[in-house]
């Protein structure tokens, strides 16, 4: 009898199936961590703010299109982080509204916040009360700057940390170049690496919780993250004590590693060892450089980087960069274009890994495009359940399913303005 077993078929449940999290967050680092617990199979529910909701809501346009063509106000800076969760409406200033969410807690497994330092305790609805209530409960806070420290009670934004966490030191072109100066990231980088630290430590604390029947608080902030995320740049300055330079799109530790001219336009080089550096010298007709005692090892390149790089840019000028790309990438040359979003999202490798998804959405009447999780699964699947929510738009329903709330109470409830 053969002893080779079949590939079981992928299950229909997510992997987190069964995992309740209640969101208090908005903007992205919350937002982020949330969906991708959502993508994985968990029940999120998104608390908001009656009449105002999440703030990017508004951070437009563009804006969905509803039926009509007309603008709404679902932001796509909205759409981007909030899939998978289903949206209440509750006013937490009001003490039935925190009655709400200490009921809601306590019997959910995790709960995510972004509100300022102490910014909770005034409702109860803090770490230490939530945890008391439920002592399983997994509470990730999310700040600017931690909760402790002499920066604790500041507010917190991407743009800040990018700034005071080194990031923009390293970022933008040389000195005495053109457009010199530091310069961020494209996208909020910081909130997003915040945002998968806050998920990942969600996941640890749940673990945690398997062997000892207690929950956690998780105290997450911006700045720790971005200095965290300097990675090798972080580590040359304590090694070195030398402060890493501005270096455009140029590599402190490898070259070369960094964008080069083409005849049409440009493209990336990424060559990471002395062996690529050889083929590419080959294919680009000068051998003699990977000869050069000058060029034949990554530190004498680092060493005589001014004087190499501009060889290969008089070099790289000559082809297109599509003929660039081929002939390298046959070579194994590691290489690539510099793509606008419109080449990102028509390039087949990434249509081949279904990089965009549909769902249906209320307002538009029909399915929208999201972009799809990266993460892949072999036998429980990233699942796309909802779109990202109109304000409010499951608050009768969450309330009714979760607390047993009756229309009349749910209705007292939305006069008193305390649901929306």
């Amino acid at each position: 009898m053969s002893t080779d077993q079949a590939t079981p078929a992928p299950s229909n449940v997510g992997a987190l199936a069964g995992l309740r999290v209640l969101d208090l967050s908005r903007v992205l680092a919350g937002p982020w961590a949330s969906q991708t617990l959502g993508d994985l199979g968990a029940e999120v529910i998104k608390v908001e703010r009656p009449g105002v909701g999440d703030d990017t809501r508004l951070w437009g346009p563009p804006f969905l299109k509803d039926a009509l063509g007309e603008a709404s106000h679902e932001s796509a800076y909205y759409l981007c982080a909030n899939r998978n969760k289903r949206s209440i409406a509750v006013d937490l200033t009001q003490s039935a509204g925190q009655d709400l969410i200490r009921r809601l807690a306590q019997g959910s497994d995790v709960l995510i916040e972004n509100f300022k330092v102490g910014g909770l305790r005034a409702y109860g609805l803090d770490a230490e009360a939530l945890c008391a209530l439920n002592p399983r409960l997994v509470y990730c806070s999310i700040t600017g700057f931690g909760q402790t420290g002499p920066y604790a009670a500041r507010a917190g934004y991407d743009f800040l940390m990018q700034g005071m966490g080194g990031l923009m030191s390293v970022t933008g072109r040389p000195e005495g170049e053109p457009g010199a100066g530091p310069l961020k990231v494209g996208v909020a980088l910081t909130d997003i690496l915040t945002g998968l630290y806050a998920s990942t430590a969600v996941l640890a604390a749940l673990r945690a919780r398997d062997q000892t029947g207690r929950g956690q608080h998780i105290d997450l902030a911006l700045l720790d993250v971005q200095v965290a995320c300097l990675a090798n740049q972080g580590m040359n300055y304590l090694y070195s004590g030398q402060l890493p330079q501005r270096m455009g799109n140029a590599h402190p530790n490898t070259v070369p590693y960094q964008d080069f001219p083409t005849a049409d336009g440009d493209m990336i080089l990424a060559i990471g060892n002395d062996s690529q550096f050889a083929r590419f010298c080959t294919e680009a007709g000068h051998p003699e450089w990977a000869q050069d005692p000058r060029y034949a090892s990554n530190s004498a390149r680092l060493a005589h980087r001014a004087t190499l790089i501009p060889m290969l840019r008089q070099c790289t000028v000559m082809r297109s960069t599509a003929d660039w790309v081929a002939r390298l990438e046959a070579a194994g040359v590691p290489c690539g274009p510099i793509n606008n979003m419109a080449q990102v999202f028509a390039d087949p490798q990434l249509q081949s890994r279904g990089v965009i998804t549909h769902l249906p959405h209320p307002v538009a009447g029909a399915d929208i495009p999201l972009v799809a999780s990266p993460i892949r699964l072999s036998d429980t699947p990233v699942q796309y359940r909802h779109a990202p929510p109109t304000l409010g738009q499951h608050t009768r329903a969450v309330l009714a399913e979760r607390l047993g709330l009756g229309e009349a109470e749910l209705d007292q409830l939305t006069q008193q303005g305390v649901l929306a």
